[in-house]
């Protein structure tokens, strides 16, 4: 089992996320290199779409949101987490 986090994008995202990114980006470093985060990007239009990460377990997922300075300054409108039975895992 692992934990999709999806974020849906405020509005002007590509206007609000650089002066943040730096931040975000430590903070998602941080969650992978401790083995919780195993992927996250954006889909194609992150305006329109948003973007997801995947998390090994729902608490490292809401932790990670909960202090994203995404989260915490308005790059993201909304976020949740949602179970994920991954077929083609190894692990």
């Amino acid at each position: 089992m692992k934990f999709a986090l999806f974020y849906e994008s405020a509005d002007n995202v590509g206007v609000k996320a650089p002066p943040h990114f730096p931040a975000h980006k430590a903070r998602y470093k941080e969650f992978h290199a401790r083995g919780h985060l195993l992927m996250l990007g954006t889909f194609a239009d992150p305006q329109q779409d948003g973007s997801m990460a995947i998390f090994t377990t729902r608490e490292a997922a809401e932790s990670f949101a909960k202090a994203d300075p995404f989260v915490l300054n308005g790059v993201v409108r909304s976020w949740y987490v949602r179970e994920w039975n991954e077929v083609l895992a190894t692990a």
